[in-house]
């Protein structure tokens, strides 16, 4: 049983949030070059106030969230031991604040928002998101459209398409998961159609394929659960057995046919360079297979490895376009065997706990945790501070491992003329509020 859908003020707090982590706006207004500013620092003042605000307002049901304290607090721990061994101490002990603030943030969330909740809130707060970056994209081109590198592409609020794709297919799964759930109205049927056309069609301007594969495999797996929750056990071992050979197909396919059908999506066979940026990165890896360079320290300006990995590539390289291998560069193997170790232990859970909270949020948790799984083979998402991405992972592991809340129950007193007339029973009346 889900607990009551937060009151309107903490939905608004909590979209604003999620908001500030998806980079909308802010970023480019105030840091046109991506580079870190002071005015941006304070900026997330206010944010992790709000964070805490809502946190403290429901202490107790954050303490039902233990299992994903301990999570949280072993991988800040991490990032924090390595600012001991970071070639920049002082970026990694800012970034390690930040990272601990969003991770709290996603336990809230994902604890908060039960059932349906969670995606409801997705969508509206996408809802909005979306009709900026159309209002950037029409009225404000020069904002919302990139102008030299990927001419003509849509980027809406943000830096790059793909921020905006991955911020659009967040919103659509969450769309379609609310389409999907048992417990919807009318009117939240309307919504949820409009935003998921709305968020599609901006995906499609970004051009994106990692985007665009993201949405193919979460609309999937939200459409097979509900094929499974509405078409009997016959009709789901059909299903699930239908899903398997679809991705045995697709990986043999792959394994075979990968040069041409990457060309075929207009790609280059080494994904534009970035088989030779994780080469490069790798050979950094061998030199600190244990430790890594520090969390959030190897891409700063001065770095000496990065500037190794920038001269061995030929160009300015921002990331490393993987986010294991990203994790592995700062961290180290301890910190890639952790983070896939929750991941392991996050769809696990939530496999379990399918047949309850699952259906009941229309199958969001399973959609996204398979799009955050494809997003990180192609961008820098785990671990990451002040990052939707993760935050929405943590959130989903927070709900896998928090007990489901229990309905509240109170007797009720049986008049006593009643009791004369032979009406008392033997128990009393479990009545829900």
């Amino acid at each position: 049983m889900s607990l009551p859908a937060p009151p309107l003020w903490e939905q608004v707090a909590a979209g604003f949030v999620i908001v500030m982590l998806t980079g909308a706006l802010i970023g480019p207004v105030f840091a046109p070059d991506q580079g870190e500013t002071p005015i941006l620092r304070l900026i997330w003042l206010p944010v992790y106030a709000i964070t805490l605000g809502l946190i403290l307002n429901r202490l107790g049901r954050m303490a039902s969230a233990w299992p994903a304290w301990i999570i949280l607090g072993l991988l800040t721990l991490l990032a924090l031991a390595s600012r001991y061994w970071s070639i920049d101490p002082g970026v990694t002990d800012r970034r390690v604040i930040a990272l601990f603030m969003t991770s709290a943030f996603a336990v809230y969330l994902g604890v908060a928002f039960t059932g349906a909740q969670l995606p409801r809130l997705l969508m509206h707060t996408g809802l909005v998101m979306a009709i900026g970056s159309l209002v950037m994209v029409l009225a404000f081109p020069a904002i919302g459209i990139h102008q030299d590198d990927n001419a003509g592409l849509w980027r809406g609020l943000w830096y790059e398409k793909n921020q905006m794709g991955i911020v659009m297919v967040a919103t659509a799964v969450a769309s379609a998961a609310v389409l999907a759930a048992p417990d919807r109205h009318e009117r939240t049927v309307w919504t949820a159609l409009l935003t998921l056309a709305i968020s599609i069609g901006l995906m499609l301007g970004t051009q994106s394929k990692t985007s665009l594969l993201c949405l193919m495999a979460g609309l999937g797996v939200i459409g097979g659960l509900w094929i499974m929750r509405r078409g009997g056990p016959v009709l789901s071992v059909v299903a699930v057995w239908g899903a398997v050979t679809a991705v045995g197909i697709a990986a043999w396919v792959w394994t075979d046919n990968s040069a041409l059908i990457l060309e075929l999506l207009g790609k280059d066979p080494t994904l534009t360079g970035r088989t030779d940026i994780w080469e490069s990165l790798m050979r950094r890896v061998a030199e600190r297979p244990w430790t890594g360079f520090g969390y959030s320290a190897f891409w700063g300006k001065e770095s000496v490895p990065a500037h190794y990995v920038r001269l061995e590539t030929g160009w300015l390289v921002p990331s490393a376009h993987n986010g294991w291998i990203d994790l592995l560069v700062q961290v180290g193997w301890p910190g890639a065997v952790l983070v896939g170790t929750v991941m392991a232990i996050t769809l696990f859970a939530l496999v379990i706990r399918l047949g309850g909270q699952g259906f009941r949020e229309g199958g969001f948790s399973l959609a996204y945790l398979l799009v955050f799984a494809l997003l990180s083979a192609s961008e820098s998402v785990l671990l990451s501070h002040a990052n939707l991405p993760w935050a929405l992972f943590l959130a989903l592991t927070a709900r896998a491992l928090t007990p489901d809340p229990m309905p509240r129950r109170h007797t009720a007193t049986v008049p006593l003329a009643r009791r004369r007339r032979g009406a008392y029973l033997t128990s009393p009346r479990i009545v829900p509020n």
